[in-house]
């Protein structure tokens, strides 16, 4: 465990710093910045006891451990300025540069954050985590400096406040840490969170290591001794060292029911060399002399991790017949695997030790490119945090194409996931896989290594049987939005149909309907963006065709005089306030039925015409609006329409009429509006209440082949 001591001064961190970043304007920098936070945090005393500059100072110190650029180590120092200090994000800016305002004021905005693991807050902290990530990577790994410094001072907080703490760093920092690639920062802040989450657990591991360290030191010795010989004997310029197994990565495996004495890795191994070529050759060298174990060999240099790490690991039986782990890597790699991201700042390679590789560091994010493809707006915050945890957070799986090309996915995804991980035309176009030379179902589970290839038609759509078997968030979005977008242009024909149809039965021409200022009113007064917007929103009932026709013919009272005929009785089901004996006819447009909250409308030359509350009819008719009611029992039926969207089944019709016989609803008429492997049926039925067509609705909408049923206005 690293040691923090607060005798730390500013000319310990310039020395750090000096090391990888010599020049003299840079280190000058830094110490403008630290005298800033001094200034600004004077009289300021941490929990621990010690005066507040020294938690800055310390955060730096550990982004020094990452090589971190001039302007994160100034970040570094002034990370809580803004937070703490009432600094403005223009007045760093001014005092020092862009860069540096923008970073301090990223790592704030996280910090201001106050929250727990719970489900609904550890919701709003991977968003601001997200932010950060978006804008600049640089932000997150000062914050998990800031953290593991705050963790080593842990043992100020009350014990529930410790506890809090430890658990927020494994399941939200610690990953992150480790999907950054950052391993020195994320093993420390798991071996710190088990320290306090666990502490019994913690000390008797220690405890453990420490009584068979001697042996193990020995054991190891005679094996450096032995493998520097060979490589030695075959000119391989090497560095090797013993790598000692972290406390949490132990209690992890003994949680899986290993037992202390099983854990072979303990004895372990890292061997850096100069080029690729030679990790190979001194894997070589190391078979022919050690026996490897069966299935303990990963070749990460070929297939590196989505991290950039990249390694060989193989597992040997060596001196004495211990197990052995051993990693073989370049010091390039060594690097990246210490540090991640932060090994691509450009402080090695022969660059300019000031030149920021942006875009480099951007071509090892794909993790961060696969948080922003996820559409956060269209997605719940439940559907949000299942994807970062799930599909991001997790060990994925790798799997090729037929010509080799590697893609990443998360365990359990299937050929779907696959095929719109490819492409989104791939994916709508698919109607088959072959795995491994062998066709399988389109819900196979693919594994690493896999060779898949992917059968399309061009003919052929999705189907949404798919969303229960794709894995991934951005299949699944896919699939919705290929769906969304077919089922937006069924309503746009309906849309056109019906108001062509309203034109005709009005008597006026297309010619004199669709001029552009007649258009150019009536998306005025709908508020719609275009024709195809209009359209829409009559396909979806949110305007009938009647009120737009009479939109432009400035008469709104036409549409009272086409009404649905009332049988006889059918008026006592209608209460008209004061009024008794009264003709009322019930509107086509709207189609109340009893359960609707209802108006009444006095006509010209047809008594009262009912409309539903929010029929947009009478929206301009409020001079001759009357109250009125249903009765208690009303006993007649109501014209009703509604929408049925289904997947392809020869079966659907006959099932939805039969379901209307048991309900005792009388269909007066089918309409079957279909587009690829969507079906929507217009159906026009007699029903004697809300009540009965929604259950009749509901029933619908539990058969399997069923999308979706909405009631509409005409």
């Amino acid at each position: 465990m690293t040691k923090d001591f607060t005798s730390y001064t500013i000319e310990d961190l310039i020395e750090k710093v000096k090391v990888y970043i010599p020049s003299e304007t840079s280190l000058n920098i830094i110490r403008k910045a630290y005298k800033f936070a001094e200034e600004k945090h004077k009289g300021q005393i941490r929990q621990s006891g010690e005066d507040y500059i020294f938690h800055p100072l310390c955060t730096a110190m550990i982004l020094t451990t990452v090589s971190a650029d001039c302007d994160t180590i100034c970040a570094g120092l002034l990370h809580d300025v803004i937070e703490d200090c009432d600094v403005t994000k223009q007045e760093l800016e001014e005092e020092f540069n862009a860069d540096i305002a923008r970073l301090v004021d990223g790592v704030s905005k996280i910090s201001k954050m106050h929250f727990s693991t719970e489900n609904e807050a550890l919701i709003e902290y991977y968003k601001k985590i997200i932010v950060g990530m978006s804008e600049d990577v640089r932000v997150i790994i000062i914050k998990l400096a800031d953290r593991l410094h705050n963790m080593r001072t842990l043992w100020a907080l009350p014990q529930e406040k410790q506890k809090q703490k430890a658990k927020e760093v494994l399941e939200i920092l610690a990953p992150i840490a480790h999907h950054l690639g950052i391993h020195k920062i994320k093993s420390e802040l798991e071996d710190l969170s088990l320290r306090y989450l666990k502490p019994d657990v913690f000390y008797d591991i220690a405890e453990k290591l420490n009584t068979t360290k001697l042996e193990r030191d020995n054991t190891v010795a005679e094996m450096i001794t032995d493998v520097s010989e060979l490589l030695k004997e075959h000119d391989i310029s090497f560095e090797i060292k013993g790598r000692s197994k972290s406390i949490y990565s132990i209690y992890k495996k003994m949680e899986k029911g290993k037992k202390f004495s099983e854990l072979y890795d303990l004895l372990a191994l890292r061997i850096l060399v100069n080029t690729e070529q030679e990790c190979y050759s001194a894997l070589g060298l190391i078979h022919s002399k050690f026996k490897p174990m069966p299935k303990r060999f990963k070749d990460y240099i070929a297939m590196p991790k989505v991290n950039g790490y990249q390694s060989l690991h193989t597992t040997i039986f060596g001196v004495d017949g211990q197990i052995f782990e051993i990693q073989i890597r370049t010091h390039k790699m060594d690097e990246i695997a210490e540090n991640g991201v932060a090994a691509h700042w450009a402080y090695k390679e022969k660059k300019n030790l000031n030149e920021k590789t942006q875009n480099s560091t951007e071509a090892k994010l794909q993790f961060f490119k696969s948080i922003m493809e996820l559409d956060v707006d269209k997605m719940s915050s439940e559907d949000f945090v299942n994807s970062v945890k799930d599909e991001i957070l997790n060990d994925n799986i790798y799997v090729f194409t037929p010509k080799g090309d590697i893609f990443e996915l998360p365990h359990g995804s299937t050929p779907i996931d696959f095929a719109y991980k490819i492409h989104t035309a791939v994916g709508d176009t698919m109607v088959g896989a072959i795995v491994n030379n062998s066709i399988v179902s389109l819900d196979y589970e693919l594994k690493s290594n896999d060779i898949v290839k992917i059968i399309t038609n061009r003919n052929s759509s999705p189907s949404k049987e798919w969303l229960t078997i794709a894995k991934t968030t951005q299949a699944r979005n896919k699939i919705k939005n290929y769906f969304a977008k077919t089922e937006k242009e069924v309503y746009i024909d309906r849309g056109k149909e019906l108001l062509e149809k309203e034109l005709r039965k009005k008597k006026v021409t297309f010619q004199d309907f669709y001029t552009d200022e007649n258009i150019n009113d009536i998306l005025k007064e709908t508020k719609c963006d275009d024709l195809d917007d209009l359209y829409l929103n009559i396909g979806n009932s949110k305007f009938s065709s009647q009120y737009i026709v009479n939109l432009l013919l400035n008469q709104p009272e036409i549409q009272e005089i086409k009404q649905v005929s009332l049988p006889k009785g059918k008026d006592t089901d209608i209460i008209v306030n004061g009024i008794e004996k009264i003709k009322v006819s019930i509107s086509n447009c709207c189609n109340p039925l009893p359960g609707d909250d209802i108006i009444g409308y006095i006509s010209k030359n047809n008594g009262i015409t009912i409309h539903r509350i929010n029929c947009p009819n009478i929206d301009r008719l409020e001079d001759r609006m009357i109250n009125v009611s249903w009765s208690d029992v009303p006993t007649s039926k109501y014209l009703s329409s509604i929408l049925v969207t289904t997947n392809k089944n020869d079966k659907a019709m006959l099932e939805i009429m039969q379901k209307a016989s048991v309900s005792n609803i009388s269909i007066d008429n089918i309409k079957t509006l279909s587009r690829t492997d969507i079906v929507i049926y217009e159906i026009d039925l007699w029903v004697k209440s809300l009540e009965k067509l929604n259950n009749f609705m509901r029933d619908i909408n539990q058969l399997g082949y069923v999308i979706s049923v909405e009631r509409v206005m005409k």
